[in-house]
């Protein structure tokens, strides 16, 4: 979060309505909001502003949410909240896998999609004071893989870059902090910050059939990443951290 006490957002909506009630909605319960109505205000807007969060619509005129949500993932570790319509779960899913941190579905209340931002906020706040060793780690080293925390890339035993999506890496750096520890859906969907709700619930089944697909010899019988039937899943490997 930047140095001024009432966090900053970042609203991109090309409906003027809904811009003018967020707006004065997140005002009046003490936060900072810039907004515009394009993919281009938005990345002139963070050119200009330090931002801790940004509201997106994936349904803006003539642009493409998911892609727009993409590039600002790319360009920035900043959470991305998307405003997304009540039947586009497709869309939300794969928003999600690229990186999004939470969605909101339209018609909202102003008061639930504060306590959506509120709620983000305080995990990337949570995750900015980890102990400092820990976020010197370069790198975790399982069964010959190599998770790079810093270019977020696996390599194989063979020295092959094998590229992750945003879910799966998150997904499996949870698991390298956990080694041979059985972790619930609910313990991953908060270790890897990927979307809370019941209702995608079974995202992280989804993230672990891929992972397999990367990483195990014999995705049918897995001997890295093992189910506990009822349980959740473990990551049946020593890891070893690198600095």
């Amino acid at each position: 979060m930047n140095a001024v006490t009432s966090p900053h957002i970042l609203l991109i909506d090309d409906d003027p309505a809904i811009r003018e009630l967020v707006t004065e909605y997140l005002e009046h319960n003490d936060m900072r909001v810039s907004a515009g109505g394009s993919g281009r205000e938005m990345f002139e807007l963070l050119d200009r502003e330090p931002i801790d969060l940004v509201l997106l619509d994936l349904k803006l005129p003539r642009e493409d949410g998911l892609q727009l949500a993409r590039m600002l993932r790319e360009r920035a570790t900043l959470p991305i909240v998307l405003l997304t319509g009540r039947n586009e779960e497709a869309d939300r899913v794969m928003g999600l896998e690229l990186g999004a941190d939470d969605y909101v579905t339209k018609p909202f209340s102003p008061r639930e999609l504060l306590a959506r931002v509120r709620a983000v906020l305080r995990r990337y706040q949570v995750q900015s004071t980890l102990p400092e060793r820990d976020s010197a780690r370069r790198a975790f080293r399982f069964s010959g893989w190599e998770l790079n925390l810093r270019t977020r890339r696996l390599i194989s035993p063979e020295g092959e870059i094998v590229e992750l999506s945003n879910g799966e890496f998150s997904l499996l750096s949870a698991f390298c902090r956990a080694p041979q520890r059985v972790l619930s859906r609910d313990q991953l969907l908060s270790m890897s910050r990927l979307h809370e709700a019941e209702v995608y619930d079974r995202t992280i089944d989804v993230q672990i059939r891929r992972l397999r697909l990367k990483i195990e010899v014999d995705p049918a019988h897995p001997a890295l990443l093992i189910t506990e039937r009822g349980a959740g899943y473990r990551l049946a490997s020593e890891v070893e951290t690198l600095f």
